[in-house]
């Protein structure tokens, strides 16, 4: 594993950096923040996303004839770790760009790619994600949500639900039932669903929180054009195994880490300016401690992201240790954030605006937050199967 960059490389850096500069609100994180309102944070975001692509820099590894730069993977790690590293803010349209965009290119008939992903990279089109549902979250397999063949469409009835985004969404992709008859993992197709469709309702579900971005999404009779399932019929599990491939993968590891590192940092500082005892929070012994696991675990997500980078570079193909990568960062933020409150003391009940709340009610937003880490993108009992069955070749 070669942590050096060549020339090319670092100018690559060097001109992303430039740009972002340039591209994001003056006094940007010092004065100027994302909009508290969510929906019209959801819309800055989506302005934000469009911006890069006007810059040349969204879809940047995708390649040119569909309107990316044609980067390699190490740019690609690049511009997560530089976008974290600004503190730039994330996409709405983020499923997306790396969900759906990266499963067309991979599965995707031409059609579909000339239809979609123009529309993808310039953030025109919003996508949200169809897969869990009411009784089948983690257990993704068993889906209920039926697509029945009727002549040149699908017709599409059940319910999706932690449908992210779909309040904004012009698209989503969904996994469903087209044989009932078949093993739970050989019956399943992939539509691509234009969510302006007769017969689809969205329920917004207010998180712990307290924000909107999750939705219950019903399909009732919805009709799907049969050019709409990507690959074959009944082969869906192989491409949402695609999918998730990307979702848990390295790409978003590397960005997280950073945006992990910049909370820590922030926590540390807040430990030392808290005062306790005559002195420091962070004179505090058990305090340094707890600081000094999530330092070294915030390390160890960037190793992690970095080892499996230099996979794909050797020619390995997408695999089960993404479960891992998954399965290691989701934990580790989540003992960050309960650290935060613990060294916070007798004042982490105190959020928002008072006076007497630390960094603003930061670390209390990012804890509850983090309580979702290990339920998305499979549950970390999922990733464990899936780490203790393809990797270590333990029994079912």
């Amino acid at each position: 594993m070669d942590f050096n960059y060549s020339p090319e490389e670092e100018q690559f850096r060097r001109e992303l950096r430039g740009w972002l500069k340039d591209a994001l609100p003056q006094g940007w994180g010092e004065t100027a923040f994302e909009p508290e309102e969510e929906e019209e944070r959801a819309m800055f975001r989506l302005a934000w996303e469009r911006k890069l692509y006007s810059g040349g820099w969204s879809g940047i590894n995708w390649p040119k004839e569909y309107g990316g730069r044609g980067a390699t993977l190490i740019e690609r790690a690049i511009f997560a770790e530089e976008m974290a590293r600004a503190m730039a803010p994330e996409g709405l349209n983020i499923i997306g760009h790396n969900l759906a965009g990266t499963t067309i290119l991979r599965h995707g008939t031409e059609a579909q790619k000339k239809r979609f992903l123009p529309k993808i990279i310039s953030s025109d089109e919003v996508w949200c994600q169809g897969f869990s549902e009411p009784n089948a979250g983690s257990d993704l397999a068993s889906v209920r949500t039926r697509a029945e063949r009727r002549g040149d469409k699908f017709v599409v009835n059940g319910q999706k639900i932690w449908t992210s985004y779909a309040q904004y969404s012009q698209w989503c992709f969904a996994l469903v039932r087209t044989d009932p008859d078949a093993p739970k993992h050989k019956g399943l197709s992939f539509l691509l669903i234009d969510m302006s469709s007769p017969g689809i309702s969205i329920r917004p579900l207010r998180q712990i929180s307290g924000e909107y971005e999750f939705n219950e999404t019903f399909f009732d009779d919805v009709e799907v054009p049969v050019e709409n399932i990507v690959g074959d019929i009944n082969d869906g599990w192989r491409i949402a195994m695609t999918t998730l491939a990307y979702e848990r993968g390295p790409e978003d590891a590397l960005g997280r880490q950073i945006r992990f590192k910049q909370e820590l940092d922030k926590l540390i500082e807040s430990a030392a300016e808290l005062k306790r005892g005559g002195g420091s929070a962070i004179d505090d012994p058990l305090v340094r401690q707890k600081l000094a696991r999530s330092i070294t675990e915030v390390e160890i997500m960037r190793l992690n992201a970095v080892r499996t980078f230099s996979k794909y570079l050797n020619g390995e193909d997408r695999g089960p240790d993404a479960s891992l990568i998954k399965l290691y960062w989701s934990h580790a933020a989540q003992r960050m954030n309960e650290s935060a409150l613990d060294i916070l003391g007798p004042t982490a009940p105190i959020s928002g605006n008072d006076p007497l709340s630390t960094a603003s009610g930061r670390f209390q937003l990012s804890y509850l937050q983090s309580k979702a880490f290990t339920i998305y993108s499979g549950s970390s009992e999922i990733q464990r199967n899936i780490i203790g069955e393809r990797m270590l070749g333990l029994p079912r």
